[in-house]
């Protein structure tokens, strides 16, 4: 999925507010016992996948994080809040949770960083996914950028980043698969914390490996309009540094 529908709504896209239902998504965090993330991914992908969409869940994608070895980010989406609270309440509340809570829970660290976000426009989510047929098939890099702002981004930044830093990316060879904002919907399955309060904007894209990212940054920051315009008009949106998470797919992550 690309940019371009983006464009075609014009800022006002951001500033409108989202409408009363719409997919949401978590990008989950966890941070596991120290060497022990591959038991995790293991787990996850033998008991947590098909059963959770069996409910109704999107699994997009379960990664290994090249920059922390004991983290293991994972992201869901689901068709509305609303939908979130019925198919969070079947999974915990089932038997198949609660056969395995005891042996996931033991490999966890800390599991309360979590972003609940929707599209930052309509239909500006992940599109149709494909699971790989075979484990351990090719698979890129994903990297997920997470922009921590002075003031929400509808005041500004969203057609900022449409208008500006979209097709600065796209010509860097780092193309724009989905962007997503905070979900303002007070959380519904408050047995599972979330971090909503703040002022952030995520956009997620895919390169080859970690050489072509480093590249394609290179070519960003070369740019002379990006160096004079586009990245000094960033530092003022952002509170602080953004969050770079360099993802690499599991062997039955969709998003590879």
């Amino acid at each position: 999925m690309t940019m371009t529908g983006l464009a075609a709504l014009g800022s006002s896209a951001f500033a409108a507010g989202p409408p009363a239902a719409q997919p949401v998504i978590e990008l989950r965090q966890y941070k596991i016992l120290k060497g022990r993330r591959d038991a995790m991914i293991a787990l996850f992908e033998r008991e947590f996948v098909d059963s959770q969409e069996a409910l109704g869940i999107r699994i997009i994608g379960q990664f290994r994080d090249l920059d922390d070895p004991d983290r293991f980010t994972w992201i869901r989406e689901f068709e509305s809040m609303a939908a979130r609270a019925t198919a969070l309440n079947a999974f915990y509340f089932g038997p198949l949770w609660k056969a395995h809570r005891d042996e996931a829970n033991a490999l966890l660290d800390d599991n309360d960083n979590v972003l609940l976000l929707h599209p930052a426009v309509a239909g500006l989510g992940f599109g149709p996914l494909t699971r790989p047929v075979m484990a351990g098939g090719p698979a890129g890099l994903v990297i997920a950028t997470i922009h921590y702002l002075w003031k929400d981004a509808g005041e500004g930044f969203g057609s900022f980043f449409q208008e500006r830093m979209q097709p600065a990316l796209a010509a860097a060879g780092l193309p724009v698969l989905s962007a997503y904002v905070p979900e303002r919907e007070p959380n519904n399955f408050p047995r599972l914390p979330v971090r909503q309060s703040e002022k952030l904007f995520v956009w997620f894209t895919r390169v080859p490996d970690a050489a072509a990212y480093d590249a394609a940054m290179v070519r960003l920051r070369a740019d002379k309009l990006w160096h004079a315009t586009t990245g000094a008009a960033l530092d003022d949106f952002e509170e602080r540094a953004a969050q770079i998470l360099r993802l690499a797919p599991a062997s039955r992550s969709t998003l590879r």
